[in-house]
């Protein structure tokens, strides 16, 4: 009986002393920054970087100006209407040139060739017409060599990044490890990334764009169809 106390006090204080290995477990979970893993990228994300910002610069700097150049007051081809009934045609030509609009320049250019063959004032009209969107689609170019040429510089990416792994690998001989390989890894990776979101981003944006021209163009072709039939109308 001596000798089963005996023992189980021994397991008892074994038990004490043995420590809770539930409770001093500490899990440790990494987290992704996303600045950090930007410049695992290397001087390829630098480049992403800058095409990202022009892009950007160049969607609101487009996007204001073609949301001002839809923008049109409803009564505008009304009044130029009653001023072309009247005779009034210095009044027509001032409504225009105060009125911010490619529609408006079209009209005014439309105005001032009055008296000429039809044929004539349509041709005059629509080469102002083609100016005006020249100007709005400025910078578009610039912003479809993004979105096409930013995937492509992160392939560029990855390819030096998978050339810098194996390099890091043959300098290693036997001593390969995973960390040597990391750097060259993330570049490989995070390049392509930086890439495709430049630029899907791009793409969307330059679509978006050019349907937003697209819209100002219709409006132009109708304001150019009401002042071609105004003139076209039987003189009362």
């Amino acid at each position: 009986m001596s000798i089963l106390l005996s023992l189980q006090s021994t397991g008892e204080q074994a038990a004490t002393a043995m420590p809770d290995l539930t409770t001093n477990i500490i899990v440790t979970q990494a987290e992704i920054n996303i600045l950090d893993l930007a410049l695992k990228g290397g001087w390829i994300m630098i480049i992403l970087a800058l095409l990202s910002f022009i892009a950007v610069y160049i969607f609101i700097d487009r996007l204001l100006i073609i949301r001002r150049a839809g923008k049109e007051d409803e009564s505008f081809m009304n009044r130029i209407k009653d001023y072309i009934h009247d005779g009034k045609v210095e009044s027509a030509l001032k409504l225009c040139r105060t009125t911010y609009t490619p529609s408006a320049r079209m009209i005014e250019k439309g105005i001032s060739r009055l008296g000429r063959p039809m044929n004539d004032v349509l041709v005059a009209i629509e080469n102002v017409g083609n100016l005006e969107i020249a100007k709005l689609e400025k910078g578009f170019p610039l912003i479809a060599t993004i979105a096409a040429g930013a995937p492509m510089i992160g392939f560029l990416g990855t390819v030096t990044g998978m050339v810098r792994a194996f390099f890091d690998m043959a300098n290693a001989g036997s001593n390969v490890d995973i960390t040597l390989l990391s750097n060259g890894i993330y570049e490989a990776l995070v390049t392509t990334v930086g890439g495709l979101v430049v630029g899907i981003i791009a793409l969307f944006a330059y679509n978006y764009l050019v349907s937003s021209v697209d819209n100002v163009v219709n409006k132009m072709e109708a304001r150019t169809m009401e002042f071609m039939d105004l003139l076209n109308e039987p003189a009362n």
